[in-house]
């Protein structure tokens, strides 16, 4: 059963918001399963079935009392039955007709809480993993389903009138955008998990078509199994991928270190840089485009806070529409085993999540299980953390790793490329509206591409010999001067209209500055910047020198670029990786 109530008013609430007048507070969801011990079968209550005094519900198939069990439920695939037994020290098989499930306390057996302690199972040495894989791969061949698919009958008939609920409220609420919106203008966003499966599957039922189109945000990190369903997906409806071909992540780990829970730069690099790119190319000149998102609130804290419907906050141009953002867990499972809608397996396999397989957000529940269903990419990326954490100077690198401590690291501590981040100058000595910039990168043409937001780029009216550049509103009044003459690193800048990019000071006239100039010293190619642009004006991409090498090119376009600033002003100090390099100076 799922109330909302209103943390406020302590009161009902039966849309998206409380009713009292003025109130803004958002609605708290209150979810309850209960527990049928004759169907041994979660089943969700509602108000007709709910006894107030019992604080129990009927089961509406052999209505017998059920009890309060958790507040969310998944269920155990045979597969992760198999890896219970063996770490349980069961016989194989002796789980073949134990309805088993999962909540976040913990797994339950045909409905009694069992012990397993996830931290520990996940601390286990790699030699003892090696014989966990060993016994498991001896014995997946002998898996028999038939208990399991008898409890999945149960648990669908227990639940049906939920299902009904849930799938008819959803359908609806996506047919209302097909009035103004057609299967031009929208996307499913893919991920390859359970929720954007029946996102896509809602939406497939809302217009009766297969035609949507769907994209399919590859990061180069997602599981083998994503890729074997995407590639099955993609036999019956139209997914395109988004992928960043010019990074590759090993490399990046290298250089600016592997992401934290504090600094997940591959989404930015390898998921939202990536799909912005294929919006532009698919959507072109539309100036929105209607994103059907799989996301929900009862995934974590911060997306608690959602809208249904909401502006992308990381890629512009998108309204992003979450048709099952109230949905829980079990619902999902529930609608997928009540249609019957082929899914990624490795849900089957135990994990509650499938995104990239390293993320370090991963419970440890998840990385046990990739280190058992995935060793040989696990000893290897465990390899490289193990690397970096030397390279950083860790005392004890392995310790440091198999803690999980890496995934609380912030900045760029220890990192070559940390330092390029910093920008010395020094005031101007005859002019207060001067400063004199230090450079680590030697001034090129491409120097100027960054100071396109401020204005017009005009190397026609400056002094050649001294290196001048002018910088011009669209009015022709001189915004900027750069002198710097190409090949040197001493940049000076005049600062001529102080409320450039909405500045109210010089300081912070100068502080823009000083974010253009961070990004020329810094940019690895991220596409942060062109994924906030709304106007497609900034591309950002790598051509191959003569010296096999590899140039960053960044450019502006002078005929999209409307000089709003937003790349300016949208990150910290300007560029997204100052922010995940940023480090504590003295």
């Amino acid at each position: 059963m799922i109330e909302k109530i209103c943390p406020v008013h302590n009161v009902p609430v039966y849309g998206e918001k409380c009713t009292k007048e003025g109130c803004t507070a958002r609605p708290i969801v209150s979810t309850t399963l209960y527990w049928c011990d004759t169907c041994k079968v979660p089943v969700f209550g509602d108000e007709q079935t709910y006894d107030k005094k019992n604080k129990s519900v009927k089961c509406p198939v052999c209505e017998s009392e059920c009890k309060y069990i958790a507040t969310d439920m998944r269920p155990v695939f045979p597969e992760e039955k198999l890896l219970l037994e063996i770490l349980l020290g069961e016989e194989v098989h002796a789980l073949d007709n134990v309805s088993v499930w999962n909540s976040n306390s913990g797994y339950f057996f045909d409905g009694n809480k069992r012990e397993l302690s996830i931290k520990e199972i996940n601390q286990l040495p790699l030699a003892d993993i090696k014989k966990i894989k060993a016994r498991y791969d001896e014995s997946v061949s002998e898996i028999n389903r038939e208990g399991f698919e008898s409890m999945i009958e149960r648990f669908v008939k227990a639940n049906s009138d939920r299902y009904f609920d849930i799938t008819d409220e959803a359908i609806k609420y996506i047919q209302d955008y097909g009035e103004n919106n057609t299967l031009d203008d929208m996307f499913v966003s893919f991920s390859g998990g359970k929720d954007s499966t029946v996102t896509s599957d809602l939406v497939t039922r809302a217009f009766a078509t297969n035609k949507v189109k769907h994209i399919f945000g590859d990061t180069t990190l997602e599981f083998p199994l994503t890729y074997e369903y995407r590639a099955r997906f993609a036999k019956t409806h139209t997914v395109l991928r988004a992928k960043n071909y010019e990074k590759n992540f090993e490399q990046l780990c290298e250089e600016i270190g592997p992401p934290s829970r504090v600094m997940r730069w591959c989404c930015t690099v390898f998921k939202t840089g990536a799909i912005t790119k294929t919006l532009t190319q698919v959507f072109k000149d539309k100036t929105n485009v209607l994103t059907f998102y799989g996301i929900r609130k009862s995934e974590s804290a911060s997306r608690s806070k959602y809208d249904r419907e909401s502006e992308s906050p990381k890629i512009t141009k998108q309204t992003v529409v979450s048709p099952i953002i109230d949905w829980i867990d079990f619902d999902v499972w529930l609608y997928i085993l009540t249609t019957g809608i082929d899914f990624n397996d490795a849900y089957k396999l135990g994990y509650s999540r499938v995104g990239c397989w390293c993320c370090p957000n991963n419970g440890a529940w998840s990385e046990f299980l990739s280190k058992v269903h995935m060793y040989d990419k696990y000893v290897h990326w465990r390899k490289i953390l193990v690397s970096f954490a030397e390279k950083i100077g860790k005392p004890d690198a392995e310790e440091y790793v198999d803690s999980g401590n890496w995934k609380a690291r912030q900045g760029g501590q220890g990192l070559e490329i940390a330092n390029t981040s910093i920008i010395k100058f020094e005031p101007c000595a005859t002019e207060d509206n001067a400063f004199n910039y230090e450079l680590q990168n030697l001034i090129t043409e491409d120097l100027y591409e960054l100071f396109k937001p401020f204005g017009y780029i005009n190397k026609e009216l400056g002094n050649k010999r001294l290196g001048e550049v002018y910088v011009l509103d669209r009015n022709g009044n001189v915004v900027l001067v750069l002198q710097g003459r190409i090949g040197t690193n001493r940049l000076k800048v005049t600062i001529k209209k102080t409320n450039i990019a909405g500045a109210q000071s010089l300081a912070a006239a100068e502080g823009k500055i000083k974010c253009q100039l961070t990004k020329y010293q810094m940019c690895l190619g991220c596409k942060a910047c062109a994924s906030v642009c709304k106007h497609n004006a900034i591309s950002v991409h790598t051509i191959e020198r003569d010296d096999d090498d590899e140039a960053l090119i960044y450019r502006i376009d002078d005929d999209k670029c409307v000089r709003c600033t937003e790349c300016v002003d949208h990150f910290n100090a300007g560029c997204y990786m100052r922010k995940v390099l940023t480090i504590k100076r003295s």
